[in-house]
């Protein structure tokens, strides 16, 4: 492929836009220049995914502790409780080098951030100073945070993890004259928070939902894929044979590796090739990311099966059919404190619609939320992804911030559905009030786009159900059979994202010894080339017209998902639903 020429008028154009904001244009291609910082940069790069590797390593070594980013203290760990789960309730007790009597205010309520447990580790709402953690402490609050460990307890059940998290929240209560804490739910963490907001009514305080998906169904066709990603595989049996594999455990890489599969451009190819052209400032930043990215933690069958079965693919949530213990389902009507929903455009595993949709089910009407003494808030961010709802520095300073600031004025409002405004002339996040102003817009629940799934999800609900049975009656005992904790843990090395990574590794690989030591040498001369060389530019052309074919390739993979979701288990009709055998 010719890149050469097109680039012409690239070059033209930003020699131009250079010389009208007063910089100098770009000097002519020199290719032996580019060819020396290309070397370079690629050795950089190697180096940087070597010693990404050998960070992943240390962290397994070390246990993968929580990759927090402030000084704690341990209360309470649930693996000793009468229900044991792999949870543990922590106390913030440091941040910038200054105590808990130096930070926090005694009339402020606490906030207890649960970080969701999505196939990563616990940290991501607080694994830099600019995060959840930092900004409720820098506004006062006292912050506890729960964390969970790298493996689940013996066939933990989703009922165990609701019961430690109450616990926690009764602790956190009883430390401060038995106030209710806010509820900081991230992501997967979120429907964990509903659920305990729900089965514990007056025990919490405002819930505040970051990313957080509650309606499975909802979506846009084409751009949304996951919603019928279940259906595709023919429902939760999957998951249930991979647990078995594993014997008994199901191992969090897989999710990550669903997630990275979603937008393959930019997780897979937008990333590297961002390290690759930026490796001298972003090294350090690439890696520290990575360092929570790459601890997969496990859960348990009982746990899998649950998530999947109930939420998933049965989207039993939303519809009040949850079941929290063998004698009680999860109603979101019964949840009294203020709920704040906190979602982006830009957030494709989590978007607006699935953050959303369930207010338009759960409440009819605006009259209906009104007589239920709800008070429900939403704020929307236009472009930020999925993580940077958790981990973007100027959603912290800014969204979050002002999320906390509001809290008082958020309990007072009527009750009614709300949209949270944030008003920053200024255009800086690292504001305070009153340089911007927070306002409260009325919404009638009818402004929210009520999503009518297509009835094809009840069939592969159905169809699941079906597929689930046979497989646990028929083919999980032989598969129980068949596995042993030695095939489990080979099963559990030679996953991709696992061998993708660390065959970078000295340890895995001895030829990555010699690039480490070409590294080390070029560190010490390295001169980088201009980054607005004509070659550069064209470097940087190519590296968009690859990604764009991706997301082309993308685009027309989740088209082929969408038909083909439509032919097994059709739309208006389909049928799986008229097929009489079918339980109803």
């Amino acid at each position: 492929m010719n890149i050469v020429t097109p680039m012409k008028p690239l070059i033209a154009a930003n020699t131009e836009a250079a010389s009208e904001r007063g910089v100098s244009s770009p000097v002519p291609p020199d290719p032996l220049a580019y060819g020396r910082d290309l070397w370079e940069r690629s050795v950089l790069f190697l180096d940087t995914l070597r010693q990404r590797a050998d960070n992943m390593i240390a962290h397994d070594r070390a246990g993968m502790p929580p990759l927090l980013n402030f000084k704690y203290e341990t209360l309470l760990d649930a693996r000793q409780f009468e229900r044991p789960a792999n949870y543990a309730l922590l106390r913030v007790t440091e941040v910038d080098g200054n105590c808990w009597d130096d930070c926090v205010d005694a009339a402020k309520p606490p906030v207890i951030v649960v970080d969701p447990r999505a196939g990563h580790g616990p940290g991501i709402g607080g694994f830099k100073r600019d995060s959840e953690v930092g900004m409720a402490m820098a506004e006062g609050h006292p912050v506890y945070f729960v964390i969970f460990f790298p493996e689940p307890e013996p066939d933990q059940t989703l009922e165990a993890v609701l019961f430690a998290l109450r616990r926690f929240v009764e602790e956190v209560a009883a430390r401060h004259d038995d106030t209710a804490p806010v509820l900081y739910g991230n992501c997967q963490a979120g429907w964990a928070v509903v659920l305990l907001a729900a089965h514990c009514e007056g025990l919490a305080g405002p819930v505040v939902l970051n990313g957080s998906p509650l309606s499975y169904w909802a979506g846009e066709e084409g751009v949304n894929p996951m919603r019928i990603s279940g259906g595709l595989l023919g429902g939760a049996w999957l998951a249930h044979l991979t647990a078995d594999l594993g014997d008994g455990r199901f191992d969090g890489a897989w999710l990550a590796q669903n997630f990275e599969s979603l937008k393959p451009e930019k997780a897979i190819w937008e990333k590297y090739a961002n390290l690759l052209e930026n490796v001298d400032t972003e090294r350090d930043r690439f890696l520290e990311f990575e360092r929570w990215w790459n601890g997969f933690y496990t859960l348990s069958r009982p746990e899998i099966l649950s998530i999947t079965q109930n939420l998933f693919i049965g989207n039993r949530l939303e519809s009040g059919e949850m079941p929290i213990s063998d004698h009680c389902v999860a109603d979101l009507r019964k949840i009294k404190s203020p709920v704040i929903v906190f979602a982006s455009y830009g957030d494709n595993i989590t978007p607006p619609a699935q953050a959303l949709g369930w207010i338009p089910v759960v409440y009819k009407d605006t009259a209906d939320l009104k007589a239920a003494g709800q008070r429900i808030v939403y704020l929307t961010n236009d472009h930020v992804g999925h993580l940077g709802i958790f981990v973007s520095a100027s959603v912290a300073k800014l969204e979050h911030r002002a999320i906390l600031e509001s809290l008082g004025r958020i309990e007072k409002l009527k009750p009614g559905l709300y949209e949270m405004k944030i008003d920053n002339p200024s255009g800086d996040p690292d504001c305070h009030a009153p340089h911007y102003k927070v306002r409260f817009a009325p919404r009638k629940v009818s402004d929210l786009d009520a999503y009518a799934p297509d009835r094809g999800f009840d069939a592969a609900r159905r169809a699941s159900e079906i597929n689930e049975a046979f497989y646990a009656t028929f083919v999980s005992p032989w598969v129980q059979l068949m596995t042993t904790p030695a095939s489990a843990e080979m099963m559990k090395w030679m996953h991709p994202m696992r061998t993708s990574r660390l065959m970078f590794s000295e340890r895995f690989n001895p030829w990555m010894r010699l690039v480490r030591q070409a590294a080390d040498n070029i560190s010490g001369t390295r001169e980088p080339l201009d980054p607005n060389d004509p070659m550069i530019l064209r470097e940087r052309a190519a590296i968009k017209a690859i990604g764009k074919a991706i997301e082309r390739a993308r685009i027309n993979r989740d088209a082929k998902y969408e038909r083909a979701f439509k032919t097994l288990y059709g739309g208006e009709t389909s049928d799986i639903e008229n097929d009489p055998h079918m339980p109803v």
